[in-house]
């Protein structure tokens, strides 16, 4: 079930990721067209890391109950993008409803799935060897 959990939770970044790279900054509302090119350069490096995240995740779930130290590396960067979030929610008030949803995901389901796989790694490490 863990498996499919993060299988599942690996479509946002694959499919935000890979969109946002294509699309630019103009998948948000409120930017003009064209947007300011540092702008554009930065949203589109910041969604290609996205997306390869997402991909980094997807290669967790095979086997995943022996990759707790890669699932944990990903798992931070992703709380660590979610505090970023947060800060600017505090900052300048909660963005839309695409944001929120990223922000319940990065404090939210991501640190839950860490807490499962940490929890399916050690019952993993606990069951005797089979020969």
């Amino acid at each position: 079930m863990l498996q499919a959990a993060v299988a599942i939770a690996c479509l946002v970044p694959l499919s935000m990721g890979g969109a946002s790279v294509i699309l630019g900054p103009a998948i948000l509302s409120g930017i003009g067209n064209p947007p300011p090119i540092d702008l554009d350069s930065h949203f589109r490096y910041l969604s290609g890391i996205f997306l390869v995240l997402g991909i980094a995740f997807a290669t967790c779930i095979p086997a995943i109950e022996t990759k707790t130290a890669r699932f944990r590396l990903l798992g931070l960067m992703v709380v660590g993008g979610g505090l970023a979030r947060a800060f600017s929610a505090f900052e300048y008030g909660l963005a839309s409803d695409g944001h929120r949803f990223g922000l319940v995901m990065e404090l939210g389901v991501v640190p839950l799935l860490m807490l499962w796989q940490g929890r399916v790694a050690r019952r993993y490490a606990a069951e005797p060897a089979q020969s």
